[in-house]
C-alpha cells in the first residue's frame, strides 16, 4: 500500500499517469499534455493512438516519462494478430508502456483461451514496453474479474487497469475484488475511469491499494493534495519526506 504521508505533490505525480485521448485531438492538445505531465512529474503520458507517439518522444526526450498509447482501444474485440499489430506498431514508435483492452465479450463468454492467446501475443510484442491490461469492470461480473485476474497471473502482465476510462469507471468493490485475486502476484493494480468528486474518489483509490491512477484530471487531482490533508483524507506529510518517490 502506498503510503501518502511520504508523498508531496512532487512525489505524487509519479503515481499517476497523465493522458489526453479524445480522437479528435490535435498536436497542440498532444504538446500541452505531454507539458503538464512533466510539470507535475507524472509516470507517463499517454495519446489516444501510437499516431502520436513520435510528437511525445520529442516532447518528452531527457525526462523518466513513459510514452504511452492503447492497443484495440476502446473496444478490445479485435484478434490477438492484430492487438499484436499495434502493440509492435506502438513500440517502434516510441512507446515504452501500452495498455490493451481485453476482449470483454470472450471473458464473459468463457472463452478463456481467446484472452489467453490475445494476453501471450501482446506480452511478446511489447517486448521491454511496460503492459497494462484493461478489464473494463463496468462490464463484467464478479466471476469475471477473477477469471481475468487469473489469467493476468499466470502470463506475468506487468499492471491489471481496471477501465478504458471511457465508459464507467470501477466500484470500490470490483477494485478490492482485483486486489484480493492479485495479491502476492506481483501484478500491480492501476486504475481509470475515476469517477467525481474526482479528487476524493482518487485518494480513496490510492488509500485502498492502487498503484496508479490514469486520467485525463492528473494536475486538478495532484493539486488537491494539500485540501485532502487538510480535510483529514491524507495523512499529514511527514517531516523530511519531500520529494520521496513510490517506487
Amino acid at each position: 500500500m502506498v503510503d501518502l504521508s511520504l508523498f508531496d505533490k512532487w512525489a505524487l505525480g509519479k503515481l499517476f499517469d497523465h493522458s489526453v485521448l479524445p480522437k479528435n485531438t490535435q498536436e497542440k492538445d498532444i504538446r500541452e499534455g505531454c507539458r503538464e505531465a512533466m510539470k507535475y512529474n507524472c509516470a507517463a503520458f499517454y495519446s489516444a493512438s501510437y499516431f502520436w507517439s513520435p510528437v511525445v518522444v520529442q516532447e518528452l526526450a531527457g525526462t523518466d516519462i513513459h510514452v504511452a498509447t492503447g492497443i484495440d482501444f476502446p473496444f478490445g474485440a479485435s484478434p490477438s494478430v492484430v492487438k499484436a499489430f499495434e502493440t509492435e506498431h506502438a513500440v517502434a514508435a516510441g512507446c515504452s508502456a501500452v495498455d490493451m483492452v481485453v476482449n470483454v465479450g470472450a471473458l464473459k463468454d468463457k472463452r478463456l483461451e481467446v484472452i489467453k492467446q490475445d494476453l501471450k501475443a501482446f506480452k511478446a510484442a511489447a517486448g521491454p514496453a511496460l503492459t497494462k491490461v484493461i478489464l473494463e469492470v463496468c462490464f463484467l461480473t464478479d466471476d469475471d474479474i477473477k477469471n481475468a485476474c487469473g489469467l493476468l497471473t499466470e502470463l506475468g502482465v506487468d499492471y491489471a487497469k481496471t477501465s478504458t476510462g471511457q465508459f464507467e469507471g470501477p466500484t470500490m468493490e470490483q477494485f478490492l475484488l482485483m486486489r484480493k485475486c492479485l495479491e502476492g502476484s506481483g501484478v500491480k493494480l492501476k486504475v481509470a475511469g475515476v469517477k467525481f468528486p474526482r479528487p476524493q474518489n482518487a485518494y480513496a483509490f490510492l488509500l485502498a491499494g492502487a498503484d496508479l491512477i490514469g486520467t485525463r484530471a492528473a494536475p486538478a487531482i495532484i493539486e488537491a493534495l494539500d485540501q485532502m490533508r487538510s480535510i483529514g483524507m491524507v495523512p499529514p506529510l511527514k517531516v523530511g519526506a519531500e520529494h520521496v518517490v513510490h517506487a
